[in-house]
Protein backbone atom coordinates (compact mmCIF):
# COMPACT_ATOMS: atom_id res chain seq x y z
CA UNK A 1 0.00 0.00 0.00
CA UNK A 2 2.58 2.79 1.04
CA UNK A 3 5.60 3.11 -0.89
CA UNK A 4 8.20 0.31 0.09
CA UNK A 5 8.62 -3.17 1.53
CA UNK A 6 9.94 -6.39 0.47
CA UNK A 7 8.28 -6.96 -2.61
CA UNK A 8 7.58 -4.77 -6.23
CA UNK A 9 4.45 -3.72 -7.11
CA UNK A 10 2.00 -5.24 -9.27
CA UNK A 11 4.71 -3.93 -12.45
CA UNK A 12 7.98 -5.60 -10.59
CA UNK A 13 9.58 -2.40 -10.31
CA UNK A 14 12.49 -2.02 -7.68
CA UNK A 15 10.83 -2.49 -3.85
CA UNK A 16 13.65 -0.32 -2.03
CA UNK A 17 12.01 3.14 -0.80
CA UNK A 18 13.93 6.36 -2.18
CA UNK A 19 16.51 7.20 0.09
CA UNK A 20 16.42 4.41 2.34
CA UNK A 21 19.57 2.25 1.71
CA UNK A 22 19.77 -1.74 2.22
CA UNK A 23 20.12 -2.43 6.11
CA UNK A 24 18.79 0.95 7.03
CA UNK A 25 16.49 1.13 10.11
CA UNK A 26 12.74 0.77 8.88
CA UNK A 27 10.98 4.02 8.75
CA UNK A 28 7.07 4.61 8.12
CA UNK A 29 6.70 5.71 5.08
CA UNK A 30 4.72 9.21 4.08
CA UNK A 31 1.37 8.52 2.67
CA UNK A 32 1.32 10.24 -0.81
CA UNK A 33 -1.58 9.79 -3.75
CA UNK A 34 1.15 7.73 -5.90
CA UNK A 35 1.36 5.14 -2.69
CA UNK A 36 -2.24 5.36 -2.27
CA UNK A 37 -2.67 4.38 -6.17
CA UNK A 38 -0.54 1.55 -5.38
CA UNK A 39 -3.69 -0.44 -3.56
CA UNK A 40 -5.31 -2.56 -5.98
CA UNK A 41 -8.44 -2.30 -4.69
CA UNK A 42 -8.24 1.49 -4.33
CA UNK A 43 -7.04 0.90 -8.23
CA UNK A 44 -9.83 -1.01 -8.73
CA UNK A 45 -12.26 1.55 -7.20
CA UNK A 46 -10.64 4.63 -8.99
CA UNK A 47 -10.60 2.93 -12.53
CA UNK A 48 -14.48 2.46 -12.14
CA UNK A 49 -15.41 5.81 -11.03
CA UNK A 50 -13.31 7.10 -14.16
CA UNK A 51 -15.30 5.07 -16.86
CA UNK A 52 -18.45 6.01 -15.50
CA UNK A 53 -17.85 9.69 -15.06
CA UNK A 54 -19.13 12.60 -12.91
CA UNK A 55 -21.66 11.83 -10.41
CA UNK A 56 -24.24 14.37 -9.40
CA UNK A 57 -24.81 13.10 -6.12
CA UNK A 58 -21.79 14.47 -4.43
CA UNK A 59 -23.25 15.87 -1.14
CA UNK A 60 -23.93 12.04 0.82
CA UNK A 61 -23.90 8.69 -0.22
CA UNK A 62 -26.49 7.62 -2.89
CA UNK A 63 -29.20 5.20 -1.48
CA UNK A 64 -30.01 4.08 -4.60
CA UNK A 65 -31.92 0.40 -4.66
CA UNK A 66 -29.60 -2.11 -3.71
CA UNK A 67 -29.97 -5.16 -1.51
CA UNK A 68 -27.42 -3.13 1.09
CA UNK A 69 -27.85 0.36 1.86
CA UNK A 70 -25.07 2.09 3.77
CA UNK A 71 -24.70 3.56 6.37
CA UNK A 72 -24.38 7.49 6.43
CA UNK A 73 -21.33 9.41 4.98
CA UNK A 74 -20.88 11.30 8.16
CA UNK A 75 -20.67 8.44 10.47
CA UNK A 76 -18.33 6.64 8.19
CA UNK A 77 -16.17 9.73 8.00
CA UNK A 78 -16.24 9.25 11.97
CA UNK A 79 -14.96 5.82 11.49
CA UNK A 80 -12.30 6.07 8.80
CA UNK A 81 -9.39 8.17 8.64
CA UNK A 82 -11.02 9.00 5.28
CA UNK A 83 -12.29 12.76 3.87
CA UNK A 84 -15.24 12.89 2.73
CA UNK A 85 -14.64 13.69 -0.49
CA UNK A 86 -12.48 10.43 -0.73
CA UNK A 87 -15.42 8.58 0.69
CA UNK A 88 -17.67 9.77 -2.00
CA UNK A 89 -15.06 8.85 -4.82
CA UNK A 90 -14.82 5.33 -3.03
CA UNK A 91 -18.51 4.81 -3.06
CA UNK A 92 -19.47 5.91 -6.72
CA UNK A 93 -16.53 3.05 -7.58
CA UNK A 94 -18.09 0.75 -5.71
CA UNK A 95 -21.56 1.06 -6.32
CA UNK A 96 -20.24 1.15 -9.96
CA UNK A 97 -18.82 -2.24 -9.96
CA UNK A 98 -21.17 -3.77 -7.15
CA UNK A 99 -24.88 -2.34 -7.62
CA UNK A 100 -25.97 -5.03 -5.45
CA UNK A 101 -24.19 -3.16 -2.72
CA UNK A 102 -22.09 -6.16 -1.69
CA UNK A 103 -19.01 -7.82 -2.73
CA UNK A 104 -18.35 -11.38 -3.16
CA UNK A 105 -15.21 -13.40 -3.34
CA UNK A 106 -15.40 -14.21 -7.07
CA UNK A 107 -15.02 -10.26 -7.27
CA UNK A 108 -11.34 -10.48 -5.38
CA UNK A 109 -10.58 -13.07 -7.16
CA UNK A 110 -11.18 -11.01 -10.82
CA UNK A 111 -9.28 -8.32 -9.45
CA UNK A 112 -6.17 -9.82 -8.00
CA UNK A 113 -5.90 -11.95 -10.87
CA UNK A 114 -5.89 -8.85 -13.17
CA UNK A 115 -3.23 -6.88 -11.14
CA UNK A 116 -1.44 -10.24 -10.51
CA UNK A 117 -1.46 -11.93 -14.30
CA UNK A 118 2.23 -13.57 -13.65
CA UNK A 119 0.70 -15.94 -10.52
CA UNK A 120 -1.97 -17.46 -8.97
CA UNK A 121 -4.20 -15.28 -6.74
CA UNK A 122 -6.95 -17.46 -6.09
CA UNK A 123 -5.72 -18.92 -2.65
CA UNK A 124 -4.65 -15.16 -1.22
CA UNK A 125 -7.76 -13.52 -2.94
CA UNK A 126 -9.72 -16.25 -0.68
CA UNK A 127 -8.05 -15.28 2.66
CA UNK A 128 -8.13 -11.52 2.06
CA UNK A 129 -11.68 -12.26 1.16
CA UNK A 130 -12.34 -13.77 4.52
CA UNK A 131 -10.10 -10.77 6.80
CA UNK A 132 -12.37 -7.98 4.71
CA UNK A 133 -15.78 -10.20 5.69
CA UNK A 134 -16.03 -9.82 9.27
CA UNK A 135 -19.29 -11.11 9.69
CA UNK A 136 -18.57 -14.49 7.74
CA UNK A 137 -21.93 -13.54 5.80
CA UNK A 138 -19.72 -14.40 2.30
CA UNK A 139 -19.97 -10.93 1.18
CA UNK A 140 -18.26 -7.53 2.24
CA UNK A 141 -20.34 -4.79 2.81
CA UNK A 142 -19.29 -0.62 1.52
CA UNK A 143 -18.68 0.17 5.30
CA UNK A 144 -16.86 -3.26 5.98
CA UNK A 145 -14.67 -2.51 2.65
CA UNK A 146 -13.85 1.23 3.25
CA UNK A 147 -13.15 1.07 7.48
CA UNK A 148 -10.94 -2.22 6.30
CA UNK A 149 -9.03 -0.12 3.61
CA UNK A 150 -8.49 2.81 6.26
CA UNK A 151 -6.71 0.50 8.67
CA UNK A 152 -4.55 -0.62 6.08
CA UNK A 153 -3.99 2.49 4.44
CA UNK A 154 -3.91 5.08 7.18
CA UNK A 155 -4.11 2.87 10.07
CA UNK A 156 -1.35 3.12 13.32
CA UNK A 157 1.35 0.50 13.29
CA UNK A 158 -0.60 -1.32 16.01
CA UNK A 159 -3.79 -1.18 13.98
CA UNK A 160 -2.31 -2.44 10.77
CA UNK A 161 -0.34 -5.16 12.78
CA UNK A 162 -3.73 -6.44 14.14
CA UNK A 163 -5.07 -6.48 10.75
CA UNK A 164 -2.24 -8.81 9.54
CA UNK A 165 -2.88 -10.98 12.50
CA UNK A 166 -6.58 -11.61 11.39
CA UNK A 167 -5.75 -12.01 8.06
CA UNK A 168 -3.13 -15.19 9.67
CA UNK A 169 -5.81 -16.17 11.71
CA UNK A 170 -7.50 -18.46 9.07
CA UNK A 171 -9.71 -19.63 11.19
CA UNK A 172 -10.58 -16.91 13.55
CA UNK A 173 -9.68 -19.04 16.63
CA UNK A 174 -7.91 -16.07 18.38
CA UNK A 175 -4.45 -17.72 17.47
CA UNK A 176 -2.33 -18.47 14.58
CA UNK A 177 -0.61 -21.93 13.80
CA UNK A 178 2.21 -22.06 12.19
CA UNK A 179 0.32 -24.00 9.55
CA UNK A 180 -2.17 -21.05 8.82
CA UNK A 181 1.43 -19.16 8.66
CA UNK A 182 2.48 -21.31 6.02
CA UNK A 183 -0.95 -20.94 3.93
CA UNK A 184 -0.34 -16.94 3.68
CA UNK A 185 2.38 -16.83 2.61
CA UNK A 186 2.68 -19.66 0.32
CA UNK A 187 -0.40 -17.59 -1.34
CA UNK A 188 1.24 -14.65 -1.21
CA UNK A 189 4.73 -16.04 -3.27
CA UNK A 190 2.04 -18.03 -5.62
CA UNK A 191 0.68 -14.55 -7.03
CA UNK A 192 3.48 -12.63 -7.01
CA UNK A 193 5.27 -15.55 -8.73
CA UNK A 194 8.31 -14.58 -10.34
CA UNK A 195 8.36 -10.66 -9.39
CA UNK A 196 8.82 -11.74 -5.90
CA UNK A 197 12.11 -10.37 -5.08
CA UNK A 198 14.40 -12.41 -4.03
CA UNK A 199 13.60 -15.00 -6.63
CA UNK A 200 11.24 -17.28 -5.09
CA UNK A 201 12.44 -20.94 -4.70
CA UNK A 202 10.45 -23.88 -3.17
CA UNK A 203 11.82 -23.31 -0.04
CA UNK A 204 11.57 -19.60 0.32
CA UNK A 205 7.74 -19.36 2.48
CA UNK A 206 8.73 -22.13 4.78
CA UNK A 207 12.03 -20.57 5.39
CA UNK A 208 10.49 -17.20 5.90
CA UNK A 209 7.86 -18.60 8.36
CA UNK A 210 10.26 -20.84 10.14
CA UNK A 211 12.10 -18.24 11.03
CA UNK A 212 8.82 -15.83 12.07
CA UNK A 213 7.35 -18.63 13.91
CA UNK A 214 9.53 -18.88 15.68
CA UNK A 215 10.31 -15.90 17.36
CA UNK A 216 6.84 -14.93 18.02
CA UNK A 217 6.15 -18.01 19.85
CA UNK A 218 7.32 -16.87 22.89
CA UNK A 219 6.00 -19.83 25.28
CA UNK A 220 6.87 -22.81 22.82
CA UNK A 221 2.93 -23.55 22.74
CA UNK A 222 2.84 -24.18 19.19
CA UNK A 223 0.57 -21.25 18.71
CA UNK A 224 1.31 -17.19 18.15
CA UNK A 225 -1.61 -15.20 20.26
CA UNK A 226 -2.37 -11.46 19.15
CA UNK A 227 -0.34 -10.19 21.87
CA UNK A 228 3.11 -12.55 20.99
CA UNK A 229 2.30 -11.04 17.51
CA UNK A 230 2.27 -6.84 17.99
CA UNK A 231 4.94 -7.18 20.66
CA UNK A 232 7.10 -9.37 18.41
CA UNK A 233 7.01 -7.17 15.40
CA UNK A 234 7.32 -3.65 16.82
CA UNK A 235 10.34 -5.02 18.51
CA UNK A 236 11.93 -6.48 15.62
CA UNK A 237 13.06 -4.40 12.48
CA UNK A 238 13.69 -7.25 10.35
CA UNK A 239 10.14 -8.36 11.04
CA UNK A 240 8.83 -4.81 10.38
CA UNK A 241 10.04 -4.72 7.09
CA UNK A 242 8.80 -7.96 6.36
CA UNK A 243 5.22 -6.87 7.12
CA UNK A 244 5.47 -4.34 4.30
CA UNK A 245 5.46 -7.41 2.15
CA UNK A 246 1.43 -6.76 2.58
CA UNK A 247 1.56 -3.79 1.54
CA UNK A 248 2.37 -4.23 -1.67
CA UNK A 249 -0.65 -6.79 -2.05
CA UNK A 250 -3.52 -5.29 -1.24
Amino acid sequence: IKDGGLLPDANGTDPTPPGQTEGSKWQKPRLTRKSLMKCCLVKWIIASTTQQGPDSCDNDLELSMVRHQPEGLDQLQAQTQFTRKELQSLYRGFKNECPSGLVDEETFKTIYSQFFPQGDATTYAHFLFNAFDIDRSGSIRFEDFVIGLSVLLRGSVTEKLRWAFNLYDINKDGYVTKEEMMAIMTSIYDMMGRYTLPNVRDDSPSEHVDRFFQKMDRNRDGVVTIDEFIETCQKDENIMASMQLFENVI
